[in-house]
């Protein structure tokens, strides 16, 4: 089904072949790594060296969660208007479900920033925000970098990233996007899909395949060989936003005759073009996938990559859903998790289905449940279908050819475009409750609920097409291959109109002279102090879990509100995995506000030092240790909300994503590689000269740990940075960094 060659290999004649069976020179590898079509955007957008790329992009998008942040920091550090095609879309928070006004005045903020900067505003419900990128801004050949990890558009030839707000600010402000060159991996494609397969089977199989052994991590996918033709656009897009949970950079896809026609549909013709790879291309690795042998798929709780053909699970249900039900109640620190319970004599009942967002929310996807479902009912007991399409346009195109009416008939619940299953936000599970989603995400909690209040639900993700045979079959799982159907849907027809007539056009319109519009939740960041001389710092956290995700570096869901105001936000920093973090981290901070008030650190903490005096021009923060942090999101208010709560470090045996790393680096905070060291919270580190060590670019730094009254020394490492990251650590973050302050 899905074979990974490690080692280098060349795409010939339309054939992968590995380097050792290639006969190529060193000379002729080298000018065939520059045949991908990731080297050739790549070139075209890079300001830097072969090696050392500082990229430029041609548009940015955000949502909103993260666009009020990412102005506000523009904004402190010279904002005067946008510099590039910048689209806020507001598909998180536009159920204005929390808070009172919040979410609204945000909406209200973003569309007064997009008139006073010059952006496009796309309003609550039109689209979600990789959709409407889809629809509107992707073109063969372009770069496009967005505020959410899912920024992922390489089938319609895109080049794009997700990372952090900070990198949009950098863009905004004229800066690049700085990145050691990327690995690129060939995904080889052939064979054809049976019916009842869908993108997500796709999808589910290839995170399994590569993502706990870190196989993509970092690098680029580029998809080619035979078998993309089989595959619609639908298929191609769906396929592609999932890479995210690969722990790729990004994607790129061949380009042909039906990524033509979708630019036509969407009229935009003018912005395909033909995009394949050299003859010879030469890859870092590679993966080929069999299409054929691709058979309906589920991703158990709690990660994508937790992958099972839903055949084996059926055949062994209690034998898999054991395991899973095991790693849950680890997490969870409890006996009270069940997955095995979910058994019946019928087969496994689950309790929930949810097709929605950028990977199920699509036209076909849609279209090919209603098939599913056409004629029966999702039943009157607990399990309940909800439907989300991810744009109006799509919407529209599923009421004029009788699909959405069908879907209702059947039972399903049709919503307006909204991410809010993705993250928690909405059709939260009842407790135990099982729900099985065409989304994006399945992490611990990610689905909204609370454990710290008693409650765990779980998500499994699957396909659209079992989903619905699901459904059909009362909430009995079922894979789609089991049922008949008629795979032929009606041809997608998009209507422009609608964007023309709601969506606010205004990239490259400025009116500086109007005025932003604050709603009371909306604040500005708090004062960040640079880096000092030497650097004492305390474990306020220390995490064992083998990976920590964003999620439970900052929850997603009911925290999302308070996203336009730090100091709220940080209140929930942690609060599912580490309750107690939020007040130790205050309490150092409230230490360090001694030390700077005084010019001495607090009697009870220089107790503590074990004879150790910190040199003048020490400060003193908290750090959390983990062993592998920031796997999932781009939210960078996973490390913001440490720093406004006075953090100063990272330590991580490795860090999951290149973005969660970039955001401690522009949040001023050292992204610091530790492994063995046994840490518990309280214990204290002291770096001395650390500011000398960063000017230098000492990726070894040595340090002295002390532990209940005992001194150790260790020795700490960190990646090298760029120029501009060392600036940006020593300014103390980016905002400081732009404002020129040191």
């Amino acid at each position: 089904m899905i074979k990974l060659i490690r080692g280098g290999c060349y795409y010939m004649s339309g054939t992968l072949v590995k380097e050792n069976q290639a006969f190529k020179t060193s000379a002729e590898r080298e000018q065939a790594r520059k045949g991908t079509m990731a080297y050739a955007v790549l070139k075209k957008h890079n300001r830097g060296d072969e090696e050392n790329l500082k990229l430029k992009f041609d548009a940015i998008a955000s949502h909103d969660i993260t666009y009020v942040g990412i102005i506000q920091t523009a904004k402190a550090s010279g904002l005067q208007e946008f510099p590039l095609p910048y689209v806020l879309t507001n598909c998180h928070n536009s159920l204005c479900a929390v808070g009172g006004t919040i979410n609204e005045d945000d909406h209200v903020f973003g569309l007064s920033a997009a008139r006073k900067y010059g952006a496009d505003f796309v309003p609550p419900h039109i689209a979600v925000i990789h959709q409407y990128m889809r629809e509107v801004e992707a073109k063969c050949g372009r770069m496009i970098l967005g505020s959410d990890s899912h920024t992922r558009y390489g089938a319609l030839g895109t080049l794009a990233v997700g990372e952090g707000g900070p990198e949009l600010v950098k863009q905004i402000l004229n800066k690049t996007y700085d990145v050691k060159r990327p690995e690129v991996v060939a995904v080889y494609l052939r064979g054809n899909l049976k019916k009842g397969v869908g993108p997500q089977d796709v999808a589910i199989a290839l995170c399994g395949a590569v993502f706990k052994n870190g196989f993509v991590k970092n690098k680029i996918l580029e998809f080619i060989g035979p078998g993309i033709k089989n595959l619609s656009m639908d298929y191609r897009n769906g396929i592609d936003v999932m890479t995210t949970e690969t722990a790729c950079l990004s994607s790129i896809w061949e380009t042909d005759e039906k990524t033509h026609e979708y630019y036509k549909i969407h009229g935009r013709e003018k912005d395909f073009k033909e995009m394949h790879p050299a003859d010879p291309a030469y890859y870092d690795c590679g993966i080929s996938i069999n299409l054929s042998a691709i058979e309906p798929m589920i991703a158990l709780p709690f990660h994508p990559s937790n992958a099972f053909p839903i055949r084996e699970l059926i055949a062994h249900p209690k034998e898999i859903l054991e395991e899973a039900e095991a790693a849950g109640r680890k997490l969870r620190g409890d006996d009270k998790f069940s997955l095995t319970d979910k058994i019946t004599p019928e087969g496994i009942r689950v309790d929930q289905g949810v097709i929605a967002g950028c990977a199920g929310g699509m036209y076909e996807n849609i279209a090919e449940a209603y098939e599913i479902l056409k004629g029966k009912s999702t039943g009157c007991g607990e399990f309940s279908l909800s439907v989300y399409p991810s744009s109006q346009p799509v919407y529209k195109a599923l009421v004029e050819n009788g699909y959405i009416g069908g879907l209702m008939d059947a039972g399903a619940v049709i919503k307006t475009a909204f991410c809010g299953p993705c993250f928690g936000a909405g059709d939260v599970p009842a407790n135990n409750g099982l729900s099985i989603r065409h989304t994006t995400r399945n992490f611990e909690s990610r689905e909204g609920s609370k454990p710290a209040q008693g409650q765990l639900a779980s998500v499994a993700l699957m396909d659209a097409r079992s989903i619905a045979a699901t459904a059909a079959n009362g909430g009995i799982l079922t894979p789609a291959t089991e049922v008949t159907y008629t795979k032929k849907v009606k041809k997608y027809f998009f209507d422009a109109e609608i964007y023309k007539n709601r969506v606010y056009h205004g990239a490259g319109k400025a009116k500086r002279e109007e005025q932003l519009k604050y709603g009371p939740n909306i604040a500005d960041w708090p004062e960040m102090i640079p880096m000092g001389r030497h650097l004492l710092m305390r474990a306020a956290s220390v995490i064992h879990d083998p990976v920590t995700t964003t999620d439970e570096l900052i929850p997603s869901g009911e925290t999302s509100s308070y996203r336009s105001n730090p100091m709220k936000l940080a209140e929930f920093a942690l609060s599912r995995k580490d309750p107690a973090y939020v007040g130790k981290a205050k309490t150092i901070k409230a230490d360090e506000d001694v030390r700077r008030e005084t010019g001495a650190l607090p009697e009870h903490v220089l107790k503590d030092l074990a004879g150790i005096v910190p040199a003048e021009g020490t400060i003193y923060g908290s750090f959390v240790a983990a062993v592998k942090p920031g796997d999932g999101s781009a939210r960078e208010q996973a490390a913001s909300c440490q720093r406004v709560l006075g953090g100063v470090a990272n330590i991580a045996q490795e860090y999951a994503t290149k973005r969660y790393r970039s955001n401690l680096i522009n949040w001023g905070m050292l992204p610091l590689l530790g492994d063995k060291l046994r840490l518990k919270v309280g214990d204290y580190i002291y770096i001395e000269n650390i500011a000398q060590l960063i000017e230098e670019g000492a990726q070894k730094i040595p340090a002295r740990l002390i532990s209940h009254g005992t001194v150790k020394e260790i020795e700490l490492h960190m990646d090298a940075l760029t120029p501009d990251e060392k600036k940006i650590i020593l300014s103390g973050c980016l905002i400081n960094f732009n404002a020129g302050k040191r």
